[in-house]
């Protein structure tokens, strides 16, 4: 323990002490915040630098931007971003001065038809940007939505390397990672499940997202505990200058959200603060009888209803508290087959703080998040999972020029409570409390044509007494203006595991585990010496702008995972009442696997004037050894295609349109090949097989052999904006979910061999104002 603490100090110190070094140069600092003037709202990844010179930055998702190490002098400070007037201001720029600048951009009355340069074009050349994308409200909305609710569940779709299970189930994998593999945050806060049973729709309101960052694979040192993926997600402040809103329904669902200042921001800068209220809810159930009775006549059984509130007190020199809170809600039942349900609360506070006399920035979350699901299914066991806990983490960020250093302290505790029935009828429970406590730090140098993007991270898991360290790495070079060449590796780990049956045809119930440490002792051969779960992460990448409009991604990429745990399948006795000698794999509840993800991913986008076209194709393969045989996990998908196309019409671009169409190639799934009296000898030796009377047991082939038909669904959606003022828009929408009526299969129950299709054609319609 003492050298834990011991080499948490040393590093710290040595961290603090570098970026203080590099921070001590003979010249000048300009930073500060971007803001919208109508609004107060900050605004992300704009152009700001000094005319006439190299010196500049992109301001991140708080809006704050940092130009370091300027040489004395008179110069011009300019911010540029689309659809906002350019600000020009005149600095005069004297040694060892930093100057706090808070600068409010106007929207442009004048719209532009062509802009050659903009913040995403610049990030492509002095940002690593490997295996990430960067999602904002207006990429969300430029895909079909369905009746008007744009969300983030329905864009994530699209993304290369991304699968989804459908349009019911609501699960998403990344890269070969499961969805306990992929890591989300709220504002900095864990969230446990995104997504509500239709797959359709996250819990996260569009319209209160500031920006998404989606890592598929290779993130570096700042994110842990996870050994797929990293969905980072950062909602907006409420208006800082007026009471606005928006208020929206349609034949699925209906959604409020409030917004206004509490202290008015002045009209020349100053402290502020402010609040946003979101709610949105699912009233499918009852809607559907009377608009979709085609495909049940008792009802869609999908129903959710999710709530966030957030306060924002800014101060005058743009450090900022928040404080938030959210309640999540999903319960459906899928045609008597099976119940299921989850709840999700929490909440908690993050900051900004600049301090007055250091080029550093400082940002800090301390947050509690609860969820809780479970799962009554006919003629099988109950199922039930939860976890609960808090984390907190304090990270510091050095600007010194075109370089920047970033490190940080974070703690996690959670609980976990797990309960369920294999299917040898074997009872699995845990209840169990975890501690994890990493120090990280990553230095992104600029040199010419590369940027190296060094990180480690140092992760201690207190409830297993282990401590992993994971050295991460990216770099980009750019080989011209247009040709960027990229890459991102490192090494990965957690202790959280998935409490799910690979028996399950599609799976519906995903429960979470803190890793356990009763673990088979040997693996493949080899002695077990680690109780986590591993990865390591190789990709490799290139970026292409063919022109100014089109730009083509390809990226290859490899994960391994030399140990997964995973329940065991195999398990016939409880530890306890084994006979002697029996071996590990027939009596733990657990067992070791190690796997394989490996694929191309490629991406192509078009934007020009007021069309949009994406196009994005995977080729992958998932691969898992138990330690008897090789499997493909139940989310493998050969190929998946998704492409996208907007048009934005009229004189006052009124009107848009835009068609998805996805396909994909089918699940695995372990077929049935038979069915047979199963006794369970309740009084032991002393039972009678004779007059004993047996529950069904069935006889399965051979793991996840067989293939589900492939998946393809068409969507279409027509937009007309009313602009019945200055601040009050309405908005109409009819859109078409699956055109052509494709019969995707959902959900098979293997004693019933009931199946529970996808959605099938609905159209719908949806009205929304805002104000």
């Amino acid at each position: 323990m003492k050298n834990i603490y011991a080499a948490v100090i040393v590093s710290f110190s040595l961290l603090t002490l570098f970026g203080f070094q590099n921070s001590q140069a003979q010249n000048g600092t300009i930073r500060g915040f971007i803001y919208e003037k109508e609004t107060g709202e900050p605004i992300i990844f704009t152009n700001v630098y000094l005319y006439k010179t190299s010196f500049g930055a992109a301001s991140d998702v708080n809006g704050y931007f940092a130009i370091t190490k300027i040489p004395p002098g008179n110069y011009t400070l300019m911010v540029t971003y689309l659809g906002y007037d350019t600000l020009r201001m005149d600095v005069n720029v004297k040694p060892d001065q930093i100057y706090t600048k808070n600068l409010y951009l106007t929207k442009s009355s004048v719209m532009l038809g062509t802009v050659s340069i903009s913040a995403e074009r610049q990030a492509a050349s002095t940002e690593t940007q490997t295996s990430i994308v960067k999602v904002t409200p207006l990429d969300i909305k430029q895909i079909p939505t369905v009746g008007g609710q744009a969300d983030i569940a329905q864009y994530l779709q699209v993304l290369p390397g991304v699968i989804f299970t459908g349009d019911q189930g609501g699960q998403l994998y990344i890269r070969g990672g499961s969805p306990i593999q992929n890591k989300v945050m709220l504002d900095g806060m864990v969230i446990y499940n995104p997504f509500h049973s239709i797959g359709l729709f996250s819990v996260f309101e569009t319209d209160i997202i500031r920006n998404a960052d989606i890592y598929t694979g290779g993130f570096n040192a700042d994110h842990g505990g996870r050994i797929s993926s990293v969905m980072d997600i950062t909602t907006r402040d409420g208006n800082k200058k007026r009471m606005a809103g928006k208020i929206g329904a349609s034949t699925f669902g209906a959604s409020v959200l409030i917004e206004g200042p509490i202290k008015k921001q002045p009209e020349n800068g100053g402290g502020s603060s402010s609040f946003i209220f979101s709610a949105k809810n699912s009233y499918l159930e009852q809607s559907s009888k009377v608009f979709y009775n085609y495909v049940n006549e008792d009802g869609l059984p999908f129903n959710f209803l999710d709530l966030y509130g957030k306060l924002s007190i800014n101060g005058a020199n743009g450090s900022k508290l928040n404080l938030f809170g959210f309640n999540f809600t999903d319960k459906v039942n899928y045609q008597d087959i099976s119940d299921y349900s989850w709840d999700a609360f929490g909440g908690g506070a993050n900051f900004v703080v600049i301090p007055g006399s250091s080029p550093v920035l400082m940002e800090g979350i301390f947050a509690y998040s609860s969820y809780k699901m479970q799962m009554n299914e006919e003629n099988q066991q109950p199922r039930m999972s939860s976890i609960n806990g808090f984390n907190a983490g304090l990270n510091f960020t050095y600007f010194m020029g075109k370089d920047e250093l970033k490190y940080g302290l974070e703690l996690n505790g959670f609980k976990t409570e797990f309960e369920f029935f294999n299917e040898n009828g074997s009872r699995i429970q845990q209840e169990q409390n975890t501690t994890e406590i990493s120090l990280y730090g990553k230095y992104k140098l600029t040199a010419g044509k590369f940027l190296i993007e060094p990180g480690i991270r140092l992760q201690w898991y207190a409830s297993l007494s282990e401590i992993s360290l994971e050295p991460r790495f990216a770099m980009k070079y750019n080989a011209t203006d247009r040709t960027r060449i990229k890459l991102a590796a490192g090494f990965y780990s957690q202790n959280l595991i998935s409490a799910r049956s690979d028996r399950d045809v599609v799976n519906l119930f995903y429960g979470f585990l803190s890793g356990p440490d009763n673990l088979p002792e040997e693996f493949d051969g080899e002695e077990v010496t680690s109780k986590l779960q591993k990865s390591q992460h190789l990709i490799l990448g290139v970026e292409q702008d063919l022109s100014n409009h089109l730009t083509i991604n390809l990226e290859g990429y490899y994960k391994y995972f030399p140990q997964l745990t995973n329940l065991n399948r195999y398990k016939i006795y409880d530890e306890n009442d084994a006979p002697a000698g029996t071996p590990d794999i027939e009596k733990k509840d657990f067992l070791i696997e190690k796997g394989k993800a490996y694929g191309i991913d490629l991406s192509l986008k078009y934007k020009k004037k007021g069309f949009y076209f994406w196009s994005a194709y995977s080729f992958a393969f998932v691969e898992r050894y138990d330690g008897t045989i090789w499997y493909y996990p139940h989310y493998d998908r050969r190929h998946n295609l998704n492409m996208l196309g907007s048009y934005t019409f009229g004189a006052l671009q009124q009107w848009e349109i835009s068609v998805r169409w996805n396909f994909g190639t089918g699940f695995p799934f372990t077929q049935t090949q038979g069915y047979f009296e199963k006794l369970l000898f309740t009084d032991g030796i002393n039972s009678d097989y004779t007059t004993e009377n047996g529950i069904m047991g069935i006889q399965y082939a051979e793991l996840n052999e067989g293939r589900l038909p492939t998946y393809h669904r068409l969507d279409f959606n027509l937009k007309r904006f009313f602009f019945l003022s200055e601040t009050v828009k309405l908005q109409a929408d009819f859109s078409v979910t699956n055109i052509y009526d494709r019969e995707n299969v959902f959900y098979v129950n293997r004693i019933t061999s009931d199946v529970v299709r996808q959605l099938p054609i609905m159209p719908s319609l949806g009205l929304t104002m805002t104000f």
